[in-house]
């Protein structure tokens, strides 16, 4: 197969940013994917409706011209999340989800929640209303190793939530290990999970390959080759529990090369030739439409697109960086070729 048409994929994990960041990548997205589901962690936190009413204009203010893309907003849960602020949410046609930051455990997610018992009455009223929750699922347990942390959260916490909130849908997003992929098909059907390219193609080795590879490094990060296997086996089923989100998460390259580099892997501009790359190496291409297009719209009750996209079996180098507010952004597999293009959408 040298070429492949499928319905308009959406992304259902996504970062923006905000500002001249939010303008310098949203036609990235928007040139590919027709909806995503855009996470809130900025600078102060999307916690309220009119927050996230007011993000979505900014988001559609900042497309290129030409552009159809809808932004599906979600609220950031914080200790001081409501019943009654989910009810608003419930009502707004725009917020279609809730997102759960282990208080720390990423970029932004220092207003995150420490205690999921202490937001019983909201994830109660999330279950009521019918309101997903996405979840980044890391413990947040200094004694737990990094690598081990989404085990651990599934055991001490997801696990349990997922027990007691018997009508909640949860998205367990960017998966990475076994454990999760096990969890996942093992849960109710109103549990599915999100999958990023990075990690169906690059284990932990990749972060060492010649020395430290600094745009290799996320939250989750990268784990053994196993763990790559077990997800890669897990799209290439065919299953509806899982599907695309890239999390593709900008940030400013010097940034990234300091002492302290943020954790984030920039692919909007690549992620769908990369999917394609990733699906084709386990001999699933024939999987990716559903993967891609189709399970996603299932859980979220939305409908598949109508218009479609075309990759070609086309090899192409991505570009050492691009526009990044005032700096630049350096995108996964930069300077290297990708074997798959994107070479025509229909709307």
């Amino acid at each position: 197969m040298d070429e492949l048409t499928i319905p308009r994929p959406d992304d259902w994990h996504l970062h923006l940013r905000d500002g001249e960041a939010l303008r310098s990548v949203v036609g990235h997205t928007a040139a590919v994917f027709g909806r995503a589901i855009v996470m809130p962690n900025l600078r102060p936190p999307v916690e309220t409706v009119a927050q996230a009413e007011a993000y979505r204009a900014r988001i559609l203010e900042a497309l290129p011209p030409g552009h159809a893309f809808e932004p599906l907003m979600t609220l950031y849960l914080t200790p001081r999340s409501s019943p009654e602020e989910i009810a608003r949410a419930a009502r707004s046609p725009h917020v279609h989800a809730v997102k759960l930051y282990p208080a720390g455990a990423t970029t932004n997610a220092d207003a995150g929640v420490a205690d999921l018992g202490a937001i019983a009455p909201v994830l109660e009223a999330m279950q009521e209303h019918d309101l997903p929750l996405l979840v980044h699922g890391e413990s947040i347990d200094p004694a737990v190793d990094v690598f081990d942390r989404e085990a651990v959260f599934i055991e001490r916490e997801l696990g349990p939530l997922v027990e007691r909130f018997v009508g909640l849908r949860v998205v367990f997003e960017h998966i990475t290990t076994a454990e999760a992929v096990a969890f996942v098909r093992a849960a109710p059907p109103r549990v599915a999970a999100t999958v990023t390219p990075q990690h169906l193609l690059l284990d932990r080795n990749a972060l060492f390959e010649g020395g430290i590879r600094p745009h290799h490094y996320c939250l989750p990060v990268l784990k053994r080759r196993r763990h790559r296997e077990a997800l890669c086996e897990a799209v290439a089923s065919g299953s509806p529990k899982f599907f695309l989100g890239t999390d593709s998460a900008p940030h400013e390259r010097s940034t990234k090369l300091s002492a302290c580099g943020c954790a984030g892997i920039f692919s909007a501009p690549v992620a769908l030739p990369l999917y394609a790359e990733a699906f084709e190496s386990i001999g699933a291409l024939d999987r990716l439409e559903g993967f891609a297009s189709r399970h996603g719209p299932a859980f979220y009750r939305l409908p598949v697109a109508e218009d479609t996209i075309t990759l070609r079996r086309e090899s192409w180098t991505v570009p050492q960086s691009y526009p990044f507010g005032e700096g630049t952004v350096v995108a996964m597999r930069a300077d290297r070729p990708i074997a798959w293009r994107v070479v025509s959408t229909t709307e």
